[in-house]
């Protein structure tokens, strides 16, 4: 009877110590990743200044270049697809992207769905109208007016959050089109990206009506429980930051200085 009652226990034992070698052994993310030699990137490539494709047609900007900085630093290959933004999270989700780098804003929603990297940089969000616009000077004031954004934006859900008639359209410079033409109210975007669309367009017909006091958050998503790669992420993304790889490329494609809160 004792040599059952021990065997009983040993076997219990067995089991908890393969269980529990099981939950940590259960999160492969980065193992399969490096295993590939590859990291499966989704971004825009059409959202300037993070990511677009230059006068040669080479892809680039801010988020290209910290996605192959953190390839870079796993030991990978850094392999980007480009595609609109309604379809990256759910191409996350789904397994045809290990991470998105395309400055996603971290909310409380988002959370609920994903794991994300510490924050790589941080921008305001702004509303823009025609230079001569009178009606819209907060954004309260955006209800019973119509917008444009991209489809499943943060800035779409803000848009209907404010009482707006939101049409959805995939670039910035559509959205600018539409409130250059009348077609909508105004358009409500990242400062850096609106910013750059002005300095670059030399648009003198739109302004900047306001601007949210709070801070928003770029950092990178990827699927729940990708606890090892999230740290691996991390690891990179602080070393670019220690380096300081991240202020120079910030300072390269916004100007300025925007990897500290």
């Amino acid at each position: 009877m004792m040599k059952k009652q021990i065997s009983a226990v040993l076997a219990g034992v067995l089991a908890l110590t393969l269980a529990g070698c099981g939950k940590s052994a259960g999160d492969d993310s980065l193992k399969k990743i490096q295993d590939a030699g590859v990291i499966n990137i989704g971004l825009e490539g059409d959202w300037q200044p993070f990511s677009y494709h230059d006068e040669n047609d080479d892809l680039v900007g801010y988020d290209v270049e910290v996605a192959k900085g953190v390839a870079e630093k796993l030991g990978v290959e850094a392999k980007i697809t480009e595609a609109p933004w309604d379809g990256l999270l759910t191409g996350l989700s789904t397994g045809v992207y290990d991470i998105v780098v395309n400055g996603v804003d971290v909310t409380e929603e988002r959370e609920k769905t994903f794991d994300f990297s510490d924050p790589y940089a941080y921008d305001h969000i702004d509303l823009v109208t025609l230079k001569d616009n009178t009606d819209i000077t907060s954004f309260d004031d955006l209800k019973g007016k119509k917008t444009a954004n991209s489809t499943g934006s943060t800035y779409a859900e803000m848009g209907e959050q404010y009482g707006a008639e939101v049409s959805n359209v995939p670039t910035l410079a559509e959205t600018m089109t539409l409130v250059l033409n009348g077609t909508v109210d105004a358009t409500i975007n990242a400062d850096t990206s609106v910013q750059d669309y002005l300095h670059t367009t030399g648009e003198t017909n739109l302004k900047v009506a306001v601007q949210s006091d709070d801070v928003t958050e770029y950092a990178i998503p990827m699927k729940k429980g990708s606890d090892s790669l999230k740290e691996a992420v991390n690891k990179a993304l602080q070393e670019m930051r220690d380096d300081g790889t991240l202020a120079q490329l910030s300072e390269k494609y916004f100007g300025a200085d925007l990897t500290n809160k």
